[in-house]
């Protein structure tokens, strides 16, 4: 078990709805790369996927590490709600707000920061989301 890990984390939705999927670049303090994770969705928007993607990077995490993990998203949305900057006022948003709560008890510490889609490791999140929808 590491200590600290860091996890882009990526959902997304062609079309609002439509076919979804998330994608996950989990590496060490060295940014060697520990594991890459990709997966169909099914039909859903942009922001239920990427909560579920959250959710799914947490759970891997924790295969990792139950000390500190940096979860990086390009989800403005997701990390401010997280941060309880804002409050989840999509009610069908609630239950994965929830449950990534949950998630997150495992961990000693979780930091949250929202970065661009254009930083290295979130473009190889946002390739593992296209792959999985090619792949469907």
């Amino acid at each position: 078990m590491m200590q600290k890990i860091f996890v882009n984390a990526d959902g997304g939705a062609r079309g609002n709805p439509g076919p979804a999927a998330v994608g996950i670049v989990i590496y060490d303090e060295q940014k060697n790369l520990v594991e890459c994770y990709k997966a169909y969705i099914g039909e859903t928007t942009n922001n239920v996927a990427e909560y579920m993607a959250l959710i799914k990077a947490l759970q891997l995490a924790a295969n990792h590490t139950r000390d500190e993990v940096h979860v990086f998203m390009d989800s403005e949305l997701v990390i401010k709600q997280m941060k309880g900057h804002y409050r989840v006022k999509a009610s069908h948003l609630l239950a994965f707000f929830e449950e990534a709560k949950k998630c997150e008890r495992i961990f000693r510490k979780v930091v949250y920061t929202n970065v661009s889609r254009n930083t290295a490791f979130q473009v190889a999140a946002d390739q593992l989301v296209n792959d999985a929808l090619d792949e469907t």
